[in-house]
């Protein structure tokens, strides 16, 4: 049984320093710990294509926070899904959950489910506050650089 570690930043301006902490704390070491530094969102994910082809029968894979590993959840399904028929565990430190058992991926499955049902009313707040900002006036974008401004104006004037 081997300890493997899976940390994940959504920008490069985010650091991995604190998730990489953590599961060394673990008992992960440095070189089974594997990094994505992209949107969740996306499929491209290497480091946890990596850690997926590596994993083996009876080996766990740690995880700082269930949002680190899947980015929705069907994503999180398809991951635990697969972990559970080769027999590989996934536990989250954050809340202590583990696929260790039927309980457990069920319990994981629901509340990815929640976590993406969050995601989405954090969205359809944004957009609706969008929405009344701009009725209110509210301009979005780039403030028109002085320059640009007089040259349009030089322009419609000929």
């Amino acid at each position: 049984m081997a300890l493997l570690g899976y940390a994940r930043v959504s920008t490069s301006h985010q650091k991995l320093t604190m998730q990489i902490s953590e599961l060394k704390s673990a008992g992960v070491r440095d070189d089974r710990i594997f990094t994505d530094m992209m949107s969740g969102a996306t499929d491209a994910r290497e480091g946890l294509q990596r850690l997926l082809a590596r994993a083996e029968k009876d080996d766990v894979i740690l995880c700082t926070k269930m949002d680190r590993m899947g980015r929705n959840t069907a994503d999180m399904i398809h991951i635990v899904d697969a972990c559970y028929k080769k027999g590989i565990a996934i536990r989250f430190l954050e809340n202590g959950l583990s696929t260790e058992g039927t309980m457990g991926k069920m319990v994981i499955q629901i509340l990815a489910a929640v976590a993406e049902a969050e995601r989405e009313r954090i969205l359809e707040r944004t957009n609706d506050g969008r929405v009344i900002a701009m009725a209110a006036g509210v301009k979005f974008g780039r403030k028109p650089h002085s320059k640009s401004v007089i040259a349009l104006q030089f322009i419609h004037q000929k």
